[in-house]
């Protein structure tokens, strides 16, 4: 399931989600932090819905014990009574199914709410950058995953968070939202992103602590458990002005730089990685070293671009156990004019989706940025004029 990031998000939708719950079913607490189930529907419905299967099978029994069809010798009437019994056996079946189909989609539904709050749409021009970001489920149908991702233009530049956490679920959906929180609150906070990272960890080792305690009261953090085992990749770029770009990677994949001008066939070197330096270890596992220092980039020219992805992407499989060659994919995607970021995205995606055959084996989020701003011109010092006098 692709889910596209781009665009201003629904303000309205929003702010309705905010006031109330998106569907009768969602659980709330009370001031005191009881949990209290809200329930909306009408009492005559939940009459029906609990008492037409009941109906059912009790017409079924009776029919079965004090029908004369049944009592009666003989083959047909055998199968006259079969069949009547099988019919409202299928009827019973069929309710409970679309009960449980009706139940399934409302909270699908209340989750890709949820996902949408968290992952932001993108809108799709952010200071000078063109922006678009798209999201693949590795499950059909499903809508929460562990894939995190935030373009946010601060004072200190254009500040960049790609991230991957560990499992699926409703557990991974909380830890991106601790991930997530954090870093919009330090992008704008912090001048250094070394200092953004460390905010980062703190949140997370924070939010891994409180859930251990909500599943070891007794015992507190217990480090044999699966918490303790979770760990997030995260890449941080920053932007600046001048198009310079600087980087912290723990564990994450390297992005790709895009050229600013389409490739002719038989290019070389067009798509290449952003840095060949070795990352730091994930988010969790290790605590993070005294000194960060900043990974320099070099500068990203007006025209060029660069694509963020999560390690779905390149260890995706197909049948023959071949990885998706991700970076002939994108030297495809730039050799056809234009080289736009919505193009690239659309046409890694549909060749990933090819490889896999549709079923990829991992979540995948994908982020395409381009700079689109204008080229400082270079300033000349005009030569002073000398008078001399005669």
């Amino acid at each position: 399931m692709i889910r596209i990031k781009a665009g201003a998000p629904d303000r309205a939708r929003l702010r309705t989600t905010a006031r109330e719950p998106a569907h009768p079913g969602v659980r709330l607490r009370d001031d005191l932090g009881r949990s209290v189930r809200r329930s909306d529907r009408p009492p005559l419905r939940r009459a029906l819905s609990l008492g037409l299967p009941t109906v059912w099978g009790a017409i079924a029994l009776t029919y079965r014990m004090t029908c004369p069809l049944d009592a009666q010798e003989g083959l047909v009437h055998r199968m006259v009574a079969g069949a009547v019994f099988f019919a409202v056996g299928t009827g019973l079946i069929l309710h409970v199914r679309w009960t449980l189909l009706k139940e399934l989609r409302q909270v699908r539904e209340v989750a890709g709410a949820a996902q949408s709050v968290l992952l932001r749409p993108l809108p799709p021009r952010i200071d000078g950058l063109n922006v678009a970001a798209a999201q693949v489920s590795a499950h059909r149908g499903a809508d929460i995953g562990g894939d995190l991702y935030e373009v946010i233009a601060t004072e200190h530049g254009v500040r960049i968070v790609m991230g991957d956490v560990r499992g699926h679920g409703l557990g991974a959906l909380a830890t991106v939202a601790a991930v997530l929180g954090s870093f919009r609150e330090a992008a704008h906070d912090e001048p250094s992103l070394g200092r953004v990272l460390g905010r980062l960890d703190r949140a997370l080792a924070r939010h891994l602590r409180e859930r251990a305690k909500a599943e070891h009261p007794a015992t507190g953090p217990d480090p044999e458990s699966p918490v303790a085992e979770e760990f997030v990749t995260v890449l941080l770029l920053e932007i600046r002005r001048d198009g310079e770009v600087y980087a912290l990677n723990c564990g994450h994949p390297w992005p790709y730089r895009l050229p600013g001008h389409p490739v002719t066939p038989g290019g070389h070197g067009c798509v290449e990685r952003l840095s060949a330096a070795e990352p730091l270890p994930p988010l969790g596992p290790f605590p993070l070293p005294p000194e960060l220092p900043l990974v320099p980039c070099g500068q990203l020219a007006p025209g060029e671009g660069l694509f963020l992805h999560t390690d779905g992407v390149e260890d995706a499989r197909d049948g023959h156990g071949r990885f998706f060659p991700l970076a002939s994919a994108l030297t495809d995607a730039v050799r056809i004019p234009p080289v736009a970021p919505q193009f690239v995205l659309h046409s890694v995606l549909k060749g990933l989706l090819r490889h896999t055959r549709g079923r990829p084996d991992d979540d995948v989020a994908v982020l395409v940025l381009r700079n689109d701003r204008p080229r400082t011109p270079v300033r000349q010092d005009r030569p002073v004029a000398h008078h001399v006098p005669r």
